[in-house]
């Protein structure tokens, strides 16, 4: 019975939202199902323009299997993905991809919002999808 259990708790973990919405020192932002705050890159386009030593520093957020879900705050409709170079689909919101900061090392830390690195600035996205300056 404790396997059971074991077995029908990472089911529903697995399954929790992609995106929440909650406060952050800057204001409401979004952030990852963990609870740590997901970047946009203001050098991206509609696809990702960070690889290689960026993304080694500001992972992209990736889609995990299945679909994607939202929680409280976030609009579905803003929800989405971009295939990269290595054909993994990184989640979007409002048409940006988004990114983890290896910097932030536990859930609701923020240690880069408005910083410029790699060419272009580092912004949390407010739950409307717009960027958080």
């Amino acid at each position: 019975m404790h396997l059971l259990a074991t077995l029908l708790t990472t089911v529903v973990a697995a399954s929790g939202p992609a995106l929440t919405a909650k406060p952050s020192p800057y204001g409401k932002a979004v952030f990852d199902g963990r609870g740590f705050v997901l970047y946009a890159f203001t050098r991206d386009h509609g696809r990702s323009a960070c690889y290689g030593a960026c993304a080694s520093r500001w992972p992209p957020y990736y889609a995990r299997q299945g679909k994607l879900t939202v929680g409280a705050g976030i609009k579905r409709t803003l929800l989405g993905t971009v295939k990269r170079r290595s054909g993994r689909r990184q989640v979007t919101y409002a048409g940006r991809p988004l990114y983890d900061y290896v910097g932030d090392r536990s859930p609701g830390q923020v240690l880069c919002q408005n910083v410029v690195e790699f060419g272009g600035r580092w912004l949390l996205l407010r739950p409307s999808g717009k960027l958080l300056r």
